[in-house]
């Protein structure tokens, strides 16, 4: 006999939503991070595919928030108490974000080196996602965390031993990150799918 599917609940279908808006976020500000090292270039062109992406994000979080009101809300208190655990800490974590890239920005302004500002700035990002990737059981995060953590170590081995001018680090890390976020938004996109594909057992 075939076990009946799992439906998620509404929360958890505006939380893909949401997740997808934030990629479009993010992914277009890397990729402006990446634009301001290139735009002396042509190459800067290459960079359109990141809006692209963006509005492909956009687009999938509309249609998961217009029919989540169509899944169950939570209904135990155990997952209640579960889901406003995880929304606490993705807030302690995005936080310390926060705090680690202003900290770490001033650090390098006052060691002598601005130019290693968007470096820093990625290293941090890469490292959030590992938390993350234990809040939300999630082992895309780990790849993607990775992913960032090496390419803002590389950028910064790079803009410290000069083969990098400030320009080229900035692109390195803005296209590296906004790969990274364009995958992240990707992973989600095909969750979404898979969510409304749920919407045939509702009906």
């Amino acid at each position: 006999m075939d076990k009946e599917p799992h439906i998620i609940p509404d929360a958890a279908v505006k939380g893909i939503a949401t997740g997808l808006c934030m990629m479009a976020f993010f992914t277009l500000i890397w990729a402006a991070i990446a634009f301001g090292g290139l735009q002396v270039s042509i190459y800067w062109l290459a960079l359109l595919i990141f809006p692209a992406f963006s509005i492909v994000f956009v687009i999938n979080a509309i249609k998961l928030f217009r029919i989540a009101k169509y899944f169950p809300k939570l209904a135990s208190e155990a997952d209640i108490a579960e889901e406003k655990k995880t929304g606490k800490w993705f807030g302690i974590i995005f936080g310390a974000e926060g705090l680690g890239i202003f900290i770490g920005i001033n650090v390098v302004i006052n060691l002598g080196h601005p130019d290693l500002i968007f470096p820093v700035m990625a290293l941090v990002v890469g490292l959030h996602f590992y938390p993350l990737a234990k809040v939300f059981k999630r082992t895309v995060d780990y790849y993607l965390a990775t992913w960032s953590t090496l390419i803002a170590v590389l950028a910064i081995v790079f803009v410290l031993n000069k083969t990098f001018t400030e320009n080229a680090g900035m692109t390195f890390v803005g296209i590296g990150i906004a790969i990274a976020t364009s995958c992240y938004g990707g992973y989600m996109v095909v969750r979404g799918r898979g969510v409304r594909r749920q919407l045939t057992i509702l009906s």
